[in-house]
């Protein structure tokens, strides 16, 4: 009888594992996450259209002003007037995150809160898009075009998406900073 040797390329581990999938716990933190950030959006932009005119300037800091505007576009006012086309990319753009929070939600601490953040600003810009064909804008600062809480929501979740991934899994680091 010949005793077959084992074959070396079955004791390597898998080149590619899969992500860690997001369990529960992370659902819900990442919907919470989204859901405030919705309800702060969606309040903030309210307060601004009952009280301050369209055009109207109001002077925070004399960098920063609430300047009540209306946006027809997505970011820097690209797509203006192509609700359509916006509404369809937002669409993609919420299914691809859910998508890969499933399968990666658990692998940073971040991660559930990055996506919250992005869900939460891009579904709030969505529902004003769909609901009233444009978009509330209200925080200028000098250098900047005119954006919203969801904006801002959606700039830190994908800085900390970045970060989070760049970082990778806290528990394979030996760098002290675990």
């Amino acid at each position: 009888m010949i005793e077959r040797l084992p074959d070396p390329l079955e004791r390597l581990p898998d080149p590619d594992p899969p992500p860690e999938r997001a369990g529960s716990l992370q659902w819900v933190g990442m919907l919470s996450v989204a859901m405030v950030a919705i309800v702060a959006d969606q309040v903030t932009k309210r307060l601004v259209s009952d009280r301050v005119g369209m055009d109207e300037v109001h002077q925070v800091l004399p960098f920063l002003d609430v300047r009540h505007v209306r946006n027809t576009g997505i970011a820097f006012g690209v797509f203006t007037g192509r609700l359509n086309f916006v509404v369809l990319l937002t669409i993609g753009a919420v299914i691809w995150m859910l998508a890969f929070f499933a399968r990666s939600g658990a692998r940073h601490p971040l991660v559930p809160v990055a996506i919250g953040l992005l869900l939460g600003g891009s579904v709030s810009n969505l529902w004003d898009r769909a609901y009233n064909n444009f978009v509330t804008d209200f925080i200028y600062v000098h250098v900047l075009p005119n954006f919203n809480l969801a904006d801002s929501f959606i700039v830190t979740g994908v800085a900390l998406l970045i970060f989070a991934l760049v970082r990778g899994d806290p528990g394979e680091r030996s760098d002290g900073f675990t």
